[in-house]
């Protein structure tokens, strides 16, 4: 595949305050997936954002300033509502050594990742499933629960935490309404055995980006997570 030139030079420029020190051959796994993600969005609704310059800084540079703020490698980290693979697959190629899983509840999207990223030599588990229901067999497995994009921090919450073990982190990429969703919180982060660790602010393209960290301080408790419409209905 030729790289996109534009994409490329997007991706090393970085951020204000973010500027990843890439490896030549990461980099150009991270704009093979993103064109890969562009060309496939043609067929199927992946993303919205297009331009190969965008894709650079709104899809692969937010999703990696996950690791700026906590050190994956060598652990276990599962991206909770994928979509078409941010931040799962961005982390996954540029911190190879953590095990990542990508789950989401729309097969076709899963699908397509688990086709696209051998192809790409890109390695992570991919898993169709709702987030409430694919817990049962999973709980408190991992080091890390992502997700970016999916639904306010008072749901998500109750979502990611049965997943991570006492000891790790629930990882949340947010917008500008970071801190008012996390005022809504304080009840769910007691409920589940949250604490907030930190709220590290990126600025990306002139838009406020946050990644929000909290730590698992004691095991969730059996009842949660709740069926989503549950959850949606009355957020803890």
């Amino acid at each position: 595949m030729q790289i996109d030139q534009e994409m490329k030079a997007a991706l090393l420029a970085g951020v204000p305050g973010f500027r990843p020190e890439l490896p030549e051959e990461t980099v150009n796994a991270l704009c093979a997936f993103g064109q890969a993600v562009i060309e496939q969005n043609k067929v199927m609704n992946l993303t919205a954002i297009t331009e190969p310059a965008q894709v650079a800084k709104l899809h692969l540079l937010d999703s990696l300033t996950l690791t700026a703020c906590l050190d994956l490698k060598g652990k276990r980290l599962i991206d909770v509502g994928c979509g078409a693979g941010f931040p799962g697959v961005p982390i996954a190629i540029a911190s190879p050594r953590t095990e990542v899983t990508l789950l989401d509840s729309l097969g076709k999207r899963v699908a397509w990742l688990e086709e696209i990223l051998p192809q790409l030599g890109i390695s992570a588990r991919c898993i169709t499933a709702r987030a409430e229901e694919a817990v049962a067999d999973r709980r408190e497995s991992y080091d890390a629960a992502s997700s970016r994009a999916v639904a306010r921090l008072n749901i998500l919450l109750e979502l990611l935490a049965p997943y991570v073990k006492v000891g790790g982190y629930v990882a949340a990429l947010k917008g500008a309404a970071a801190q008012e969703e996390l005022d809504e919180c304080k009840n769910a982060m007691k409920m589940l055995g949250l604490k907030l660790e930190s709220v590290t602010h990126f600025d990306v393209d002139g838009a406020d980006h946050a990644v929000i960290l909290l730590k698992k301080v004691s095991p969730t408790p059996a009842r949660y997570p709740r069926r989503y419409a549950k959850i949606k209905q009355s957020p803890l």
